[in-house]
């Protein structure tokens, strides 16, 4: 395959998705012939600073290919680590309209408005001589791991919320209820569910001492800043979208409430259960949530919104509603991917269906050994494969987490067995490197609800 003067090898090509082009694998052999060094540095809040050095080509002919590359590059380290500035250090030009692409009239506007939303701040690119590039400054900190008391556990995704309740580290109930939060405007309706899960579980234990909340979105304190849950509710009422959780815990009791992002709790759930760091969970549900806990079992306080960041060149690839990118997470590791790719396969999907269901249709014909929902989850692993790839690039991953009802039942199974199957064939090291992981059924359901209960500290 040839990609803007560069050929890649790719020995597994998704059957129902012959044009995807991997970012990680073209980034591989892009690198082989550049030679001219470039750094980024992102910057966010507290000081912190996370520098990438790399490389471009810098010459006329491969001016398309540079641009594409940075671009991308750029836009995987905002997605991953977030930030208000970005450094661009040693090549002016692609600064520059980078500048333009991140302008509100810009291709990019979208993620401008995201990170000045969440930071409250305009989203600033500043060119700078390869010599005048930041130093790095980042620490990290430690996240739950607390087992002590009658704790409440809230995962709330987008087709449905999870609640647990633990009693010193054993849960001792959990359910689902699905909920609609991504197409209500009103932010009781979130609130109501949210009060509704941890009444239910506070009426199952003796007492309520702490509460903890994995929830999709990016987080200032217990404050959602951004967050898909809260779609469709206008700028004007995020302030009730701010105290959601705060208010929620309050009528609990006067207990301590920590709210975290749901990749990082996915993490936290697989340091928890294998007692060990350099773990990244990823969890396919509704979105593809994404976290990451390193040797020491500490977060490194970057966002991981991975469902954002780019993991396919090819420029046909599915466009994401909400973001308007091409090619980025989300439509692969998600109940997304399944819809998107089932009907390739000939999977003819109800349109009246809500996504949820969709899935299940699909997942139902799976343990039927259906050929046609083989063919959807066997390429939905070749994607995962060649993503580990490129998220190794980011991320020291020694194990990977595999969550969210997308890896339930035979499919979960034919995903992970097609992904080690298509690194060992093409990258055997990292094969033997990464240890990829499912938990049992249920853990993979609801361990994040649990894991979540482990959050606060007891005062």
């Amino acid at each position: 395959m040839r990609y803007l003067g560069i050929d890649l090898e790719m020995k597994h090509v998704p059957e129902l998705d012959p044009g995807f082009i991997p970012f990680g694998i073209w980034m591989n052999a892009y690198l082989e012939g550049a030679s001219k060094p470039i750094a980024i540095a992102v910057e966010r809040n507290e000081g912190q600073i996370t520098v990438r050095e790399t490389r471009i080509y810098g010459t006329e002919e491969m001016a398309a290919a540079d641009y594409r590359f940075v671009e991308r590059y750029m836009k995987f380290l905002l997605w991953s680590i977030g930030g208000f500035r970005v450094y661009i250090c040693g090549c002016d030009d692609i600064a520059g309209k980078l500048q333009a692409s991140y302008s509100d009239a810009g291709e990019r506007a979208f993620d401008a408005d995201f990170f000045r939303k969440l930071y409250e701040r305009e989203l600033e690119i500043v060119s700078l001589p390869l010599e005048e590039c930041p130093k790095a400054n980042e620490t990290a900190r430690p996240m739950g791991g607390h087992m002590d008391g009658c704790r409440i556990g809230f995962d709330a995704g987008g087709s449905d919320r999870k609640v647990s309740a633990v009693i010193d580290g054993e849960c001792v109930y959990s359910e689902e209820v699905v909920w609609h939060p991504k197409t209500n405007p009103d932010p009781n309706y979130q609130y109501e569910g949210i009060l509704d899960s941890f009444r239910t579980a506070a009426s199952k234990m003796p007492r309520v001492d702490a509460i903890g909340v994995s929830s999709a979105g990016v987080f200032i304190g217990n404050a959602p800043m951004i967050s898909s849950i809260f779609y469709c509710v206008p700028r004007d009422r995020w302030d009730e979208v701010k105290t959601v959780y705060d208010r929620a815990a309050a009528e609990i009791g006067d207990v301590p409430i920590v709210v975290a992002n749901d990749g990082d709790v996915s993490a936290l759930a697989g340091a928890i259960g294998m007692g060990c760091g350099s773990i990244m969970g990823l969890a396919m549900g509704t979105s593809e949530a994404v976290g990451y806990v390193d040797k020491d079992q500490n977060v490194l306080g970057w966002i991981s919104e991975l469902a954002f960041a780019p993991v396919d060149l090819n420029e046909d690839a599915m466009q994401d509603e909400w973001s308007t990118d091409f090619g980025v997470g989300c439509k692969y590791f998600s109940q997304d991917a399944v819809i998107k790719l089932a009907p390739r396969a000939g999977i003819e999907l109800d349109p009246a269906l809500t996504p949820a269901e969709k899935l299940k249709v699909v997942q139902a014909l799976m343990e039927q050994d259906d050929a046609r929902a083989q063919k959807v989850f066997r390429d939905i692993g070749i994607y995962l494969a060649y993503a580990v790839v490129q998220y190794s690039h980011y991320y020291d991953i020694r194990h990977l987490m595999l969550l969210g009802r997308v890896m339930s039942g035979k499919g979960g199974d034919l995903v992970i067995d097609t992904c080690k199957a298509v690194l060992e064939d093409e990258y055997p090291e990292l094969n033997r490197a990464i240890h990829l992981a499912l938990p049992d059924e249920k853990f993979r359901r609801v361990g994040q609800s649990a894991a979540a209960a482990s959050l606060p500290e007891l005062r």
